[in-house]
């Protein structure tokens, strides 16, 4: 079973592992032939949760608020749980999201969300999703038994209960219907995911699973026409063969949806050996790429060097192997430390 990624609670930024299971290195198949992306320069942007945003925005963290009107910044990508956005079932709240929208109008800049489903390092009665989610039994446990840290449990929607991806994709659909159009882009997250059989009551498959991400993925496209929609894929649990990666990555580039990943890690051996190929042999028949460095990438060590990894490295791999052209920055990261050039 493929291990998850690191862990963190529902209001502050996503953290990230520096490794995660992977299947068997092979060969990612090239992709049917396609019309050329032309993928331009990398735009920079701002990562942070939609918390940790405000903050900024109310003036609580100034520091933050600067780093928004730097000149090099092009926008900002605020990771939404779901909770944020429904409340009773079927009562939509969008006045976090359009205040955050015209804040950064304002000041011409992008706003990208990531809808959150998937939360680490919280029990489950603490996962930011809708409380009816929750007593119609629509929460799963996970488990992070990832080596290079502590063994974490946290919480996911059970996506592969019909009932409760169709109370997602209505939301999704009433988030069209208000911000089409006028968001750079809405992301979902990260694909690496190990659910705990042990304790789940859900019916968890890895198939179902696959399958549910897949769903949401043509739904999401679906719903959005004009704002990009993007599905963030690095590890998929029981795909040594990565024939369901291959699958995801086929419909993505046949219904034009965006592929974007959590981390950028530059020759790490794990992710080059999973989505990272096929970023790189998708990445001129894809309609965007965009990948994030969260605070734990920018930590790692650099393979070919030994030492931290360079915002020059980080960005030449991001869009020469990968092809990006969005990259969401912590706002940990050091050149952000630094006036803007």
């Amino acid at each position: 079973m493929m291990t998850q990624r690191g862990a963190v609670g529902s209001v502050v930024l996503t953290a990230v592992a520096l490794t995660a299971g992977a299947g068997v290195a092979a060969a990612a198949p090239a992709p049917a032939k396609a019309a050329s992306m032309s993928h331009g320069k990398v735009t920079d942007n701002l990562y942070m949760s939609l918390g940790d945003f405000e903050d900024a925005t109310s003036g609580e963290n100034p520091k933050v608020k600067a780093m928004i009107d730097r000149t090099d910044i092009g926008g900002v990508q605020v990771v939404v749980p779901w909770k944020a956005l429904e409340g009773k079932k079927g009562e939509y709240k969008w006045s976090r999201l359009d205040n955050a929208l015209k804040y950064l109008q304002e000041r011409h800049k992008k706003l990208f969300v990531q809808v959150q489903d998937r939360f680490f390092d919280v029990a489950m009665k603490d996962a930011n999703v809708p409380q009816y989610v929750k007593d119609e039994g629509g929460v799963a446990p996970t488990i992070d038994e990832n080596p290079d840290n502590p063994t974490t449990r946290g919480a996911m929607v059970a996506q592969w209960n019909k009932d409760v991806r169709a109370d997602f994709q209505a939301m999704l659909k009433a988030m069209a219907g208000k911000f089409d159009g006028q968001l750079a882009g809405v992301n979902l997250p990260e694909t690496a995911v190990e659910v705990d059989t042990k304790t789940d009551q859900t019916t968890y498959t890895s198939k179902s699973y696959i399958d549910a991400e897949i769903d949401n993925m043509r739904y999401g496209k679906k719903v959005f026409t004009k704002t990009q929609f993007i599905q963030y894929i690095n590890f998929l649990p029981d795909d040594d063969d990565h024939k369901r990666m291959k699958e995801m990555f086929d419909l993505a580039r046949d219904k034009k949806i965006g592929i974007g990943g959590p981390d950028t890690l530059p020759d790490r051996k794990y992710q080059m050996e999973n989505s990272y190929k096929f970023l790189h042999e998708y990445k001129e028949a894809l309609p965007l790429v965009a990948m994030a460095v969260q605070e734990p990438d920018i930590n790692a060590k650099d393979p070919k060097t030994g030492k931290p990894y360079t915002r020059t490295r980080f960005t030449d791999f991001a869009h020469d192997y990968l092809g990006a052209r969005h990259m969401f920055w912590t706002t940990e990261a050091d050149w952000l430390q630094k006036p803007a050039a």
